[in-house]
């Protein structure tokens, strides 16, 4: 691959959709339904098959688009653009339009980042990640408005806690330095998701969904937010500094 790329036109009146879709043996009613349809008809077209995206953020800065793959161990074959078969950790793409036209079809990418464990993994810095910045099954994703790329992870129940990871987490990169860090991690059986700031940045907005997940009546796995003998709950949190500062 030369991390070059196009789009392909789900365009029911396009002629290489039409022979396509004769070709695979499959009939649209109308363009509705190519729609409703999105990946059969890109499949029908021979579109490159993701694992499974997530979120997609553009940096102020340049007007690169950010997209998260969270992960895919069903994935059977590697591409260039998803290099792992049985990717259980994910990994985070980036395109850029040619031109700046994104009404354009053609683009160039790359791989942000590889999430996973020691030498399984790459940062933005193209080094593997460490203590302060391994994750797995990045989500979430958006851009503050000074060009910092926040990352929210969601790891299923069954990847929590196991081998080197711990809790779903937020983690913050700097796409102009390859910087990566955590910034919080979350508490037992939760997804970290949603984020919003307030305009001077010295409020961030968080949403903690799910914490628990597999508590039963009898066996409460957290009993984040109320404490001691409370049941689970999504909850929005709000960061602050002690100082009143700017976050970052």
């Amino acid at each position: 691959a030369d991390g070059s790329g196009q789009w392909l036109p789900l365009d029911i009146a396009d002629g290489n959709f039409r022979a396509a879709r004769r070709k695979a043996g499959v009939s649209f009613a109308d363009q509705g339904e190519v729609l409703i349809n999105t990946r059969l008809a890109a499949d029908v077209l021979g579109a490159t098959k993701m694992d499974r995206p997530e979120w997609g953020a553009v940096n102020p800065d340049n007007g690169d688009v950010y997209f998260t793959l969270t992960n895919n161990t069903s994935r059977t074959v590697a591409d260039a653009a998803n290099p792992r078969v049985k990717n259980a950790y994910g990994h985070i793409i980036r395109w850029r339009e040619r031109s700046r036209d994104y009404a354009g079809q053609r683009f160039t990418w790359d791989l942000f980042m590889l999430a996973g464990p020691g030498e399984d993994s790459r940062g933005p810095d193209g080094k593997p990640l460490n203590q302060d910045n391994i994750l797995a099954s990045p989500d979430g994703l958006w851009f503050d408005p000074e060009g910092r790329l926040w990352i929210q992870t969601d790891m299923s129940g069954s990847q929590l806690s196991s081998g080197p990871f711990g809790n779903n987490q937020m983690l913050v990169a700097d796409p102009r330095t390859g910087e990566l860090k955590r910034f919080l991690t979350g508490p037992l059986g939760c997804e970290v998701t949603g984020i919003a700031a307030t305009p001077d940045f010295r409020t961030l907005f968080i949403n903690i969904q799910h914490p628990g997940e597999g508590s039963t009546a009898d066996n409460l796995l957290s009993t984040w937010p109320d404490g001691p003998g409370r049941r689970p709950r999504s909850a929005t949190v709000v960061i602050t500094r002690e100082d009143g500062r700017r976050l970052l």
